[in-house]
């Protein structure tokens, strides 16, 4: 639960339209075939820190923080690669993550720690597997042996740019993108 004076805010990479519209019309579709709906709740994004809570009149600080560690990194190409699954709930679009996401994930993780005391909580047992959410929470087992097995081999094959590190913030229904901070030009 969050206190009604703190925000719940996470970091990510969100591909820009019209793919980001694709990937909804995937997520609907996934949602009217095997009756899951959370990730409707979100623009498509990769995670590259897990939700955390913050006070709204601090963001200036996060801000600050965040738009220097993004100042100091390239744009770069993300590859979307087919579906892939973690059992026996979620299924996701293959990042096909270059080596500068990895760096990138790690940065924000240990300066979220260094400077803020936040701590990527989630991803303590597990290793970063960027993916690109389309069904999780409340996708029920049997609807995920069904999923799994229609999609599994099907094709799926984009890619964009990564130009920046966008900040998501809940608004008590939905996480929407609240800034963005642009990477620097290559």
């Amino acid at each position: 639960m969050v206190k009604a004076d703190v925000g719940l805010y996470f970091l990510a990479i969100v591909p820009k339209q019209p793919l980001r519209d694709r990937i909804r019309e995937l997520k609907q579709e996934f949602a009217m075939a095997y009756h899951t709906k959370a990730s409707l709740r979100s623009p498509a994004h990769i995670t590259l820190h897990m939700p955390f809570q913050w006070k709204p009149d601090k963001e200036d600080i996060l801000f600050k923080a965040l738009s220097k560690l993004a100042g100091d990194v390239s744009n770069f190409s993300i590859e979307l690669n087919g579906f892939g699954a973690f059992k026996p709930r979620v299924i996701y679009l293959n990042v096909i993550a270059p080596e500068i996401l990895h760096e990138l994930q790690q940065s924000i993780s240990r300066m979220m720690k260094r400077e803020f005391n936040i701590f990527n909580a989630n991803w303590r047992d597990y290793p970063f597997n960027p993916h690109l959410t389309l069904a999780f929470r409340d996708l029920r087992p049997a609807y995920f042996d069904q999923a799994w097995k229609e999609n599994k081999d099907r094709v799926f094959n984009e890619s964009f740019e990564a130009d920046s590190l966008v900040l998501l913030k809940h608004n008590q229904k939905e996480w929407e993108i609240f800034k963005e901070f642009p990477f620097l030009k290559s």
